[in-house]
Protein backbone atom coordinates (compact mmCIF):
# COMPACT_ATOMS: atom_id res chain seq x y z
CA UNK A 1 0.00 0.00 0.00
CA UNK A 2 1.12 3.61 -0.72
CA UNK A 3 -1.72 5.88 -0.87
CA UNK A 4 -1.24 6.59 3.04
CA UNK A 5 1.32 8.40 4.19
CA UNK A 6 2.79 10.09 7.40
CA UNK A 7 0.84 13.62 6.78
CA UNK A 8 -2.56 11.56 5.94
CA UNK A 9 -5.08 12.90 8.03
CA UNK A 10 -8.24 11.73 9.30
CA UNK A 11 -10.83 13.59 6.97
CA UNK A 12 -8.84 12.13 4.13
CA UNK A 13 -9.21 8.71 5.34
CA UNK A 14 -13.54 9.15 5.93
CA UNK A 15 -13.87 11.22 2.31
CA UNK A 16 -11.89 8.19 0.62
CA UNK A 17 -14.19 5.51 2.58
CA UNK A 18 -17.72 7.61 3.61
CA UNK A 19 -19.72 4.88 2.00
CA UNK A 20 -17.98 2.57 4.64
CA UNK A 21 -19.00 4.66 7.32
CA UNK A 22 -22.56 5.86 6.41
CA UNK A 23 -25.42 4.10 8.04
CA UNK A 24 -22.88 1.94 10.63
CA UNK A 25 -22.60 1.87 14.58
CA UNK A 26 -19.47 2.62 15.67
CA UNK A 27 -18.08 2.56 19.60
CA UNK A 28 -15.18 4.46 20.67
CA UNK A 29 -13.60 4.25 24.15
CA UNK A 30 -12.07 7.35 25.49
CA UNK A 31 -12.55 10.42 23.22
CA UNK A 32 -12.06 13.17 25.52
CA UNK A 33 -11.96 16.23 24.62
CA UNK A 34 -7.97 17.30 23.02
CA UNK A 35 -7.13 13.85 22.37
CA UNK A 36 -7.02 11.65 18.87
CA UNK A 37 -10.04 9.42 19.83
CA UNK A 38 -12.10 13.01 20.16
CA UNK A 39 -10.72 13.64 16.57
CA UNK A 40 -11.79 10.37 15.45
CA UNK A 41 -15.40 10.16 16.74
CA UNK A 42 -15.47 14.22 14.96
CA UNK A 43 -13.83 12.72 12.08
CA UNK A 44 -16.07 9.88 11.78
CA UNK A 45 -19.13 11.78 12.34
CA UNK A 46 -18.46 13.35 8.91
CA UNK A 47 -19.43 10.28 7.64
CA UNK A 48 -23.15 9.73 8.76
CA UNK A 49 -22.87 7.03 10.81
CA UNK A 50 -26.17 5.92 11.88
CA UNK A 51 -25.51 5.66 15.49
CA UNK A 52 -21.70 6.70 17.58
CA UNK A 53 -21.35 5.25 21.11
CA UNK A 54 -18.79 6.95 23.17
CA UNK A 55 -17.81 5.72 26.30
CA UNK A 56 -15.47 6.98 29.19
CA UNK A 57 -15.21 7.64 32.60
CA UNK A 58 -16.29 11.52 32.67
CA UNK A 59 -19.09 12.67 30.86
CA UNK A 60 -17.91 16.02 30.95
CA UNK A 61 -14.89 15.11 29.38
CA UNK A 62 -16.63 13.80 26.41
CA UNK A 63 -19.78 16.21 26.15
CA UNK A 64 -18.14 19.01 24.40
CA UNK A 65 -17.40 16.36 21.91
CA UNK A 66 -20.96 14.71 21.77
CA UNK A 67 -22.21 19.01 21.43
CA UNK A 68 -19.34 19.30 18.56
CA UNK A 69 -20.95 16.19 16.74
CA UNK A 70 -24.63 17.16 17.11
CA UNK A 71 -24.42 20.82 16.24
CA UNK A 72 -22.30 19.81 12.51
CA UNK A 73 -24.28 16.90 11.80
CA UNK A 74 -27.54 16.68 13.86
CA UNK A 75 -28.51 13.59 11.99
CA UNK A 76 -25.79 11.04 13.53
CA UNK A 77 -27.18 9.73 17.00
CA UNK A 78 -24.42 9.95 19.99
CA UNK A 79 -24.61 8.15 22.83
CA UNK A 80 -22.70 8.23 25.68
CA UNK A 81 -22.06 5.31 28.18
CA UNK A 82 -19.92 5.43 31.26
CA UNK A 83 -17.17 3.26 31.38
CA UNK A 84 -14.05 2.99 33.60
CA UNK A 85 -11.68 0.54 31.87
CA UNK A 86 -9.61 0.15 35.23
CA UNK A 87 -12.87 -1.23 36.54
CA UNK A 88 -14.00 -4.75 35.41
CA UNK A 89 -17.11 -3.83 37.05
CA UNK A 90 -17.58 -0.61 35.36
CA UNK A 91 -16.87 -2.72 31.92
CA UNK A 92 -19.33 -5.25 32.78
CA UNK A 93 -21.72 -2.53 33.45
CA UNK A 94 -20.96 -0.85 30.36
CA UNK A 95 -21.52 -3.96 28.45
CA UNK A 96 -24.85 -5.35 29.55
CA UNK A 97 -25.78 -1.17 28.05
CA UNK A 98 -24.36 -1.59 24.91
CA UNK A 99 -25.47 -5.51 24.73
CA UNK A 100 -29.05 -4.01 25.18
CA UNK A 101 -28.66 -0.78 22.79
CA UNK A 102 -27.70 -1.98 20.15
CA UNK A 103 -28.19 -5.09 16.93
CA UNK A 104 -24.60 -4.65 16.14
CA UNK A 105 -21.30 -2.90 16.28
CA UNK A 106 -19.31 -2.46 12.86
CA UNK A 107 -17.01 -0.84 13.73
CA UNK A 108 -15.28 -0.66 17.58
CA UNK A 109 -11.95 1.35 18.24
CA UNK A 110 -10.12 0.34 21.40
CA UNK A 111 -8.58 3.92 22.23
CA UNK A 112 -8.77 4.84 25.78
CA UNK A 113 -5.54 4.79 27.50
CA UNK A 114 -3.21 6.42 30.22
CA UNK A 115 -0.07 6.50 30.11
CA UNK A 116 3.47 6.65 32.25
CA UNK A 117 1.62 7.48 35.25
CA UNK A 118 2.12 6.87 38.66
CA UNK A 119 2.03 3.14 40.21
CA UNK A 120 -1.70 2.45 40.89
CA UNK A 121 -2.81 -0.57 41.99
CA UNK A 122 -6.82 -0.77 40.50
CA UNK A 123 -9.94 -1.87 42.83
CA UNK A 124 -9.36 -5.33 41.16
CA UNK A 125 -5.60 -5.57 42.20
CA UNK A 126 -4.05 -4.99 38.72
CA UNK A 127 -1.34 -2.39 37.72
CA UNK A 128 -3.41 0.66 36.59
CA UNK A 129 -1.45 0.73 32.67
CA UNK A 130 -1.92 -3.14 32.04
CA UNK A 131 -5.80 -3.07 33.43
CA UNK A 132 -6.72 0.00 31.69
CA UNK A 133 -5.14 0.03 28.45
CA UNK A 134 -5.22 -3.76 27.82
CA UNK A 135 -7.31 -5.82 30.30
CA UNK A 136 -10.46 -3.36 30.69
CA UNK A 137 -10.33 -3.31 26.56
CA UNK A 138 -9.83 -7.19 26.45
CA UNK A 139 -12.80 -7.54 28.75
CA UNK A 140 -15.37 -5.20 26.80
CA UNK A 141 -14.28 -6.74 23.28
CA UNK A 142 -15.53 -10.31 24.87
CA UNK A 143 -18.57 -9.43 26.57
CA UNK A 144 -19.30 -7.47 22.77
CA UNK A 145 -18.60 -10.13 20.62
CA UNK A 146 -22.36 -11.38 20.02
CA UNK A 147 -22.39 -8.02 18.35
CA UNK A 148 -19.15 -8.50 16.61
CA UNK A 149 -20.09 -11.46 14.00
CA UNK A 150 -20.51 -10.49 10.75
CA UNK A 151 -22.81 -12.59 8.84
CA UNK A 152 -22.15 -13.57 5.17
CA UNK A 153 -19.58 -11.00 3.15
CA UNK A 154 -19.40 -7.71 1.49
CA UNK A 155 -18.97 -4.39 2.49
CA UNK A 156 -22.84 -4.63 4.40
CA UNK A 157 -21.36 -7.12 6.96
CA UNK A 158 -17.82 -5.63 7.86
CA UNK A 159 -16.96 -5.53 11.50
CA UNK A 160 -13.23 -4.02 12.59
CA UNK A 161 -12.08 -4.24 16.17
CA UNK A 162 -8.98 -1.99 15.92
CA UNK A 163 -6.64 -1.19 18.99
CA UNK A 164 -4.34 1.64 19.72
CA UNK A 165 -1.52 0.70 20.52
CA UNK A 166 1.99 2.91 20.69
CA UNK A 167 5.48 2.27 19.14
CA UNK A 168 6.39 2.56 23.10
CA UNK A 169 5.63 -1.42 23.34
CA UNK A 170 9.85 -1.33 22.99
CA UNK A 171 9.86 -0.34 26.40
CA UNK A 172 9.04 -3.92 26.79
CA UNK A 173 7.14 -7.01 26.82
CA UNK A 174 4.14 -8.73 29.43
CA UNK A 175 6.20 -9.43 32.46
CA UNK A 176 3.69 -12.90 32.56
CA UNK A 177 5.07 -13.85 36.02
CA UNK A 178 5.22 -10.44 37.85
CA UNK A 179 2.81 -7.49 35.98
CA UNK A 180 2.76 -5.38 39.06
CA UNK A 181 5.91 -5.11 39.86
CA UNK A 182 6.11 -6.68 42.63
CA UNK A 183 3.51 -4.48 44.40
CA UNK A 184 5.44 -1.47 42.82
CA UNK A 185 8.70 -2.25 44.18
CA UNK A 186 10.29 -2.20 40.77
CA UNK A 187 7.79 -0.44 38.91
CA UNK A 188 8.91 1.70 35.78
CA UNK A 189 6.55 3.89 34.47
CA UNK A 190 7.47 3.27 30.46
CA UNK A 191 8.19 -0.74 31.04
CA UNK A 192 4.24 -0.73 32.34
CA UNK A 193 2.94 1.64 29.74
CA UNK A 194 5.44 -0.67 27.10
CA UNK A 195 4.00 -4.13 28.63
CA UNK A 196 0.44 -2.37 28.56
CA UNK A 197 1.54 -1.19 24.71
CA UNK A 198 2.72 -4.86 23.85
CA UNK A 199 -0.40 -6.19 24.91
CA UNK A 200 -2.46 -4.78 22.67
CA UNK A 201 -0.54 -5.75 19.88
CA UNK A 202 -0.58 -9.57 21.29
CA UNK A 203 -4.30 -9.32 21.89
CA UNK A 204 -5.29 -7.74 18.24
CA UNK A 205 -3.30 -10.65 16.63
CA UNK A 206 -5.39 -12.93 19.12
CA UNK A 207 -8.70 -11.37 18.09
CA UNK A 208 -7.68 -11.55 14.42
CA UNK A 209 -7.73 -14.87 14.27
CA UNK A 210 -10.68 -15.86 16.14
CA UNK A 211 -12.64 -13.15 14.20
CA UNK A 212 -11.49 -14.68 11.05
CA UNK A 213 -13.23 -17.12 11.76
CA UNK A 214 -17.18 -14.82 11.66
CA UNK A 215 -15.39 -12.70 8.86
CA UNK A 216 -14.10 -9.82 10.87
CA UNK A 217 -10.82 -8.26 10.88
CA UNK A 218 -8.94 -6.46 14.03
CA UNK A 219 -5.51 -4.51 13.78
CA UNK A 220 -3.34 -2.59 16.35
CA UNK A 221 -1.19 0.59 15.54
CA UNK A 222 0.89 3.23 15.98
CA UNK A 223 -0.38 6.22 15.98
CA UNK A 224 2.36 8.40 16.14
CA UNK A 225 3.54 10.91 18.40
CA UNK A 226 0.95 13.45 18.95
CA UNK A 227 1.01 16.22 21.72
CA UNK A 228 -2.50 15.38 23.79
CA UNK A 229 -3.80 15.17 27.19
CA UNK A 230 -2.53 11.65 26.96
CA UNK A 231 0.46 12.94 27.86
CA UNK A 232 -0.27 14.98 31.47
CA UNK A 233 2.06 13.01 33.64
CA UNK A 234 5.40 12.89 30.73
CA UNK A 235 4.88 16.59 30.27
CA UNK A 236 5.06 17.57 34.08
CA UNK A 237 7.91 15.70 34.88
CA UNK A 238 11.30 15.74 32.97
CA UNK A 239 12.99 13.18 34.47
CA UNK A 240 10.04 11.09 33.41
CA UNK A 241 10.37 12.24 29.68
CA UNK A 242 14.12 11.90 29.68
CA UNK A 243 14.32 8.54 31.30
CA UNK A 244 11.60 7.04 28.33
CA UNK A 245 14.03 8.66 25.28
CA UNK A 246 16.98 6.84 26.99
CA UNK A 247 15.08 3.67 27.38
CA UNK A 248 14.14 4.14 23.93
CA UNK A 249 17.74 4.56 22.51
CA UNK A 250 18.81 1.68 24.61
CA UNK A 251 15.89 -0.44 23.26
CA UNK A 252 16.26 0.45 19.55
CA UNK A 253 20.35 -0.28 19.78
CA UNK A 254 19.74 -3.57 20.62
CA UNK A 255 18.14 -4.26 17.67
CA UNK A 256 20.79 -2.74 15.53
CA UNK A 257 18.82 0.77 14.90
CA UNK A 258 19.44 4.16 16.03
CA UNK A 259 16.62 6.10 18.01
CA UNK A 260 15.44 8.86 15.93
CA UNK A 261 12.58 10.78 17.59
CA UNK A 262 9.72 11.06 15.46
CA UNK A 263 7.73 14.36 14.64
CA UNK A 264 4.88 15.43 15.73
CA UNK A 265 1.84 14.34 14.49
CA UNK A 266 -1.49 16.78 14.34
CA UNK A 267 -4.70 15.47 16.07
CA UNK A 268 -5.81 15.23 12.38
CA UNK A 269 -3.07 13.12 11.23
CA UNK A 270 -2.83 11.26 14.39
CA UNK A 271 -6.29 10.09 14.33
CA UNK A 272 -5.25 8.78 10.71
CA UNK A 273 -3.83 4.90 10.89
CA UNK A 274 -6.89 4.05 13.30
CA UNK A 275 -9.52 4.83 10.66
CA UNK A 276 -7.41 3.74 7.96
CA UNK A 277 -7.42 0.37 10.03
CA UNK A 278 -11.00 1.15 10.48
CA UNK A 279 -11.97 1.42 6.53
CA UNK A 280 -9.72 0.66 4.11
CA UNK A 281 -10.57 -2.48 2.31
CA UNK A 282 -7.16 -3.16 1.23
CA UNK A 283 -5.57 -3.79 4.49
CA UNK A 284 -8.11 -7.26 4.68
CA UNK A 285 -5.18 -9.64 3.95
CA UNK A 286 -3.20 -8.13 6.64
CA UNK A 287 -5.61 -8.64 9.46
CA UNK A 288 -3.86 -8.91 12.78
CA UNK A 289 -0.99 -6.55 11.62
CA UNK A 290 0.31 -3.73 13.71
CA UNK A 291 0.50 -0.37 11.50
CA UNK A 292 2.03 2.77 11.31
CA UNK A 293 1.71 5.30 9.19
CA UNK A 294 -1.32 4.16 7.52
CA UNK A 295 0.20 0.64 6.58
CA UNK A 296 1.79 -2.13 7.54
CA UNK A 297 4.60 -1.30 9.94
CA UNK A 298 7.54 -1.14 7.67
CA UNK A 299 10.14 -1.70 11.21
CA UNK A 300 10.33 -5.18 12.57
CA UNK A 301 8.03 -5.93 15.31
CA UNK A 302 9.42 -7.72 18.22
CA UNK A 303 8.80 -11.28 18.45
CA UNK A 304 7.71 -11.04 21.96
CA UNK A 305 4.97 -8.51 20.45
CA UNK A 306 3.73 -11.05 18.01
CA UNK A 307 4.52 -14.46 18.69
CA UNK A 308 1.76 -17.23 18.51
CA UNK A 309 2.75 -18.63 21.80
CA UNK A 310 2.82 -15.23 23.49
CA UNK A 311 -0.63 -14.63 22.00
CA UNK A 312 -2.00 -17.76 23.64
CA UNK A 313 -0.47 -16.87 27.21
CA UNK A 314 -1.88 -13.13 27.20
CA UNK A 315 -4.99 -14.64 26.19
CA UNK A 316 -5.48 -17.06 29.21
CA UNK A 317 -4.00 -14.56 31.43
CA UNK A 318 -6.39 -12.12 31.00
CA UNK A 319 -9.11 -14.31 31.21
CA UNK A 320 -7.85 -16.06 34.65
CA UNK A 321 -7.61 -12.15 35.64
CA UNK A 322 -11.36 -11.17 34.61
CA UNK A 323 -12.73 -14.28 35.88
CA UNK A 324 -13.86 -15.80 32.76
CA UNK A 325 -13.69 -18.01 29.31
CA UNK A 326 -14.23 -16.50 25.89
CA UNK A 327 -15.10 -19.03 23.15
CA UNK A 328 -15.71 -17.35 19.94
Amino acid sequence: MTRWSFSSTGNEVVSTFKDRVEGKTILITGPSTGGIGAQTALTLSSGNPSHLILTGRSLPKIQPVITAINEAHPSVKTTFIPCDLASQASVRAAANEINALVEKIDILICNAAIMACPYVKTEDGIESQFATNHLGHFLLVNLLKGKLVAEGSGMGTRVVVVVVGSSAYAHGGVRFKDWNFEDGKTYNEWEAYGQSKTANMLFAKALARKMERSGGFAFSLNPGSIRSNLQVHMLSNEAILADGLARMTASEAKEGRAFVRAPQKTLEQGCATALIAALDPELEPFSGEYLDDGDVSKVKVREYATSLEIQEKLWKLSEELVGEEFAW
